[in-house]
């Protein structure tokens, strides 16, 4: 054993586990579950519903994880939030919890480990992820996770948790590939700063050769399918946030504005590895610093930072607990208690369902976080989609196809479609575009999601605008004002699908 593992291992002392983790990491579940119902679906859960009824080893966007418990989630409760949103509250506060575990694992304090899970559940990722169910939930989690058992087989020289980390990055994978990015970046991170017993382990070859089993069945179905998930990449690249000019300042709000000192400090004291175990955590911020750099580089989304925060924070929680014994004491711990606070209310109010709907128009949580609009609005949808289908001469119905531009609109009515007497629906979007086509027999097509008949061409002839989408709340989201036009097909369905199948 080296002397410097010997120096971390002497001086790691592990401070009992704080009560007060539990305590708020049970605070931050309530909340999330007492907020579960409210606005109502997101668009991208009606597809991971839709997904999940279809079982497969993967799909264009994504794995099979999450459609898959999505989907087990609804058919126990058929229509319910609070169920199918349950998992993702859980996972969140499992982040949370971990935080709190790592902050003591490197030798958090008692204060410290407070430090590092109460910054985790305030922040405004871990409230909007936990919220609703999404791909970043189990992604946050699967980072976290391996972070954390690549820091303990360093710290305590556990060369097993190098297989476990193995494990957790094949079952991640198969929630979202992003957490491979991770490891490939914690990889080239070892190799540069050290220590670099790890690559002189059978463990850590183990580890390696458990995750590509695991994650084997998606790419073998995407490979099998000539990789969709590399264009869906490719169209969403800086889609939002502002690109690469807004990605960086995005950084600043992931976490909240007045917690950025405690994880600028979890980057900043291990590059400076003032003591062994810092330098030990050396390659954490440079894992960060690599994998920011990819995703600024790649044109990737801001939010792709979010999962590796938590263990930032963790770290982070040291050296803001070490502050806090600085200069005048009472002082530093009301501040730092302060944005505490002030962090929990700026992220509720962004990240949860708080405000009334018709006061999100122009709203901050509208500004920050967009996709809190696409909760709000489904049943007006529904009601004017099922207004517009029965509007429609029975002679005509028979020969029309209720045809949406999106997967979240199609999910809308084949997941709750049945109590407003609306057909099957078909999309050519991503998932939606693999499992079912209209019949050639239909001439006709009920569209939805298209601007205009100018848009629908040249797919769709005649058309003719029946209504507009209104959700009654004046909030300017992806269905607002969307026409709903009844239309002809201009050839066969068989013969139009591959020009109407899209990714993204």
């Amino acid at each position: 054993m080296w002397a410097e593992e010997r120096d971390v291992a002497a001086e790691v002392v592990r401070a009992p586990l704080s009560r007060w983790v539990a305590v708020v990491a049970l605070v931050e579940l309530a909340v999330l579950l007492a907020t579960a119902s409210r606005y109502g679906y997101h668009r991208d859960e009606f597809y991971f519903v839709v997904s999940g009824q279809h079982p497969a080893w993967g799909y264009p966007d994504q794995p099979a994880l999450v459609p898959l418990v999505a989907a087990g989630m609804n058919a126990l409760a058929p229509g319910g939030l609070f169920v199918l949103r349950l998992p993702s509250a859980v996972a969140s506060v499992a982040v949370t919890l971990l935080a709190g575990l790592l902050s003591r694992e490197i030798g958090g304090s008692r204060r410290a480990q407070l430090i590092a899970t109460a910054c985790t559940a305030v922040s405004g990722f871990a409230l909007a992820v936990g919220h609703f169910v999404t791909t970043t939930t189990f992604d946050m989690l699967s980072t976290t996770l391996l972070l954390a058992l690549a820091i303990r087989a360093l710290v305590r020289r556990r060369e097993v948790d190098l297989l476990l980390a193995g494990a957790v990055l094949g079952i991640g994978a198969e929630a979202k590939p992003q957490v491979v990015v991770v490891a490939v970046a914690m990889v080239v991170a070892l190799a540069a700063r050290g220590p670099r017993w790890v690559f002189r382990s059978r463990w850590f070859y183990a580890g390696v050769g458990l995750a590509v089993i695991l994650a084997s069945p998606y790419l073998l179905w995407q490979a099998r399918h000539g990789f969709p998930q590399l264009t869906v990449v490719g169209n969403i690249a800086g889609s939002a946030e502002g690109g690469r000019i807004g990605f960086i300042p995005f950084q600043l709000v992931l976490v909240s504005p007045v917690l950025v000192p405690v994880w600028i400090a979890g980057l900043v004291a291990p590059l400076r590895g003032r003591t062994p175990v810092m330098r030990l955590l050396g390659f954490v911020a440079v894992t960060y610093l690599v994998v920011a750099l990819v995703y600024l580089i790649g044109n990737g989304k801001a939010y792709y930072l979010a999962s590796l925060y938590p263990v930032i924070l963790a770290v982070g929680s040291l050296p803001t607990d070490a502050w806090l014994d600085r200069g005048r004491r009472r002082v530093r711990a009301a501040l730092l208690s302060v944005a505490v606070v002030v962090s929990a209310l700026i992220s509720g109010v962004i990240a949860l369902p708080l405000l009334p709907e018709s006061r999100l128009q122009g709203s901050l949580s509208m500004a920050v976080d967009p996709d809190v609009g696409e909760t709000v609005g489904w049943p007006a949808y529904l009601t004017e989609l099922s207004h517009a289908w029965r509007s429609v001469p029975p002679s005509v119905r028979a020969h029309t196809a209720l045809f949406t531009g999106n997967y979240g609109e199609a999910g809308a009515v084949d997941v709750l479609g049945d109590a407003y007497r609306l057909p099957h629906a078909y999309s050519a979007h991503n998932g939606f575009a693999l499992w079912s086509r209209p019949p050639d027999t239909d001439t006709h097509a009920l569209v939805v999601g298209y601007d205009g008949p100018a848009d629908g061409s040249p797919y769709f002839t005649g058309c003719r605008i029946v209504l507009r989408v209104d959700n009654h709340v004046g909030l300017d989201n992806d269905e607002q004002h969307g026409p709903v036009m009844l239309c002809r097909t201009a050839r066969t369905w068989s013969r139009l699908w591959p020009h109407l199948v899209h990714y993204n």
